[in-house]
C-alpha cells in the first residue's frame, strides 16, 4: 500500500456526526515527528468541533487506521536522536510531556471516543487507544507495550490507564513482559470493551460511533465526567458532583426529546435522536 504524495500521516473525516481520525502512514504507521504533529493538529480542530451549540458538532470520535497493521510502534531512530544528543534527559522530558497532552487531549474530548484495532497494535497507538472511551478489536488483533526493548517505560499514559482498566498487576505484567497480547486475552482483562469477527470490522466499528453520536451527547459528556472523577478520586467525589453536572440535563433539548419519544412511542420504539 502507498500512501497519495503529500498526504497527511494523520488527518480528519467526516462519517456524518462522527469525526474521524485516520491514522495512514504505510507501512507500518510507526509514530514519528510528521505523526505527533499531525494527531496535535487534529486534535486541536477536534476540541473546536465538538463544542456544544456547533451546528456542525461532532457528537462522536472515531480513532482508526489505515493499512495491515495499526501500528508497529514508535519509530526508534527518534529515541537514538535524543538519547546521543545534548542535554538528553531534558529533551525526553519534554517528549514525554508532549505526548502525554495528546493522549489527555483525548480523554478530555466532550463526546464519546472510539478506538478500532484491527490489527497489530503497539506503543504509543496503544496508549492512544487506552484515552478512548471505548476500545474495540478485530479477532486478530493483538497489543503491546514494548519500550522494555529499548529499556523505556510507556510514557504517553499507558500504565496509568491500563491500571485503571486491568488493575496494577496486569499493567505490570503487560508492560514488564513487553509481550504481545492477543484481543480475548485483553477482553478478558477489561482493557478491550468487544472483539468482532474480522470480517466486517471497519463497519461494525462505525455503527458503533454511529449509534453514539445519535445518543445524548451532553449526557454522555457528563457520565464521562462521573466515571473519572469515581476512578481517581472515589466515589464520594463523584458524589459530590453529581447534582451539578446531571441537574443542567433536564434543560437540553436532547432530554426533552427523548422523554417525548419514551412517552409517545414507548420503551424499545423510542425513534429519538440526539440533537
Amino acid at each position: 500500500m502507498t500512501q497519495a504524495p503529500g498526504a497527511a500521516p494523520v488527518r480528519l473525516e467526516r462519517d456524518g456526526d462522527v469525526a474521524v481520525v485516520v491514522l495512514d502512514k504505510p507501512p507500518l504507521n510507526l509514530f514519528d515527528e510528521p505523526v505527533y504533529a499531525g494527531f496535535e493538529q487534529v486534535l486541536a480542530e477536534l476540541v473546536a468541533l465538538t463544542e456544544p451549540g456547533r451546528p456542525d458538532r461532532a457528537r462522536a470520535v472515531l480513532l482508526e487506521a489505515r493499512g495491515k497493521v495499526v501500528s508497529g510502534g514508535v519509530d526508534v531512530h527518534g529515541f537514538r536522536e535524543i538519547a546521543e544528543g545534548p542535554e538528553p534527559a531534558q529533551r525526553g522530558t519534554a517528549l514525554w510531556a508532549r505526548l502525554l497532552r495528546i493522549a489527555q487531549t483525548i480523554e478530555e474530548l466532550p463526546v464519546p471516543t472510539v478506538f478500532a484495532a484491527h490489527g497489530l497494535t503497539l506503543t504509543a497507538a496503544f496508549e492512544i487507544a487506552l484515552a478512548c472511551d471505548l476500545l474495540v478489536a478485530a479477532e486478530r488483533a493483538s497489543f503491546g507495550l514494548v519500550e522494555v526493548v529499548v529499556g523505556l517505560t510507556p510514557s504517553m499514559g499507558g500504565p496509568q490507564r491500563l491500571a485503571e482498566r486491568a488493575g496494577p498487576a496486569r499493567a505490570k505484567e503487560l508492560i514488564l513482559t513487553g509481550e504481545h497480547y492477543p484481543a480475548a486475552v485483553l477482553e478478558r482483562w477489561d482493557v478491550v470493551n468487544r472483539v468482532l469477527p474480522d470480517d466486517g470490522f471497519a463497519e461494525a466499528a462505525r455503527d458503533l460511533a454511529r449509534r453514539l453520536a445519535a445518543g445524548p451527547t451532553l449526557a454522555h459528556a457528563a457520565t464521562k465526567r462521573l466515571v473519572t472523577t469515581a476512578v481517581r478520586h472515589g466515589v464520594r467525589a463523584a458524589d459530590e458532583i453529581t447534582a451539578q453536572v446531571s441537574g443542567p440535563l433536564f434543560a437540553t433539548a436532547d432530554l426533552r426529546g427523548a422523554v417525548a419519544s419514551f412517552l409517545e412511542e414507548g420503551p424499545g420504539r423510542a425513534s429519538y435522536t440526539g440533537r
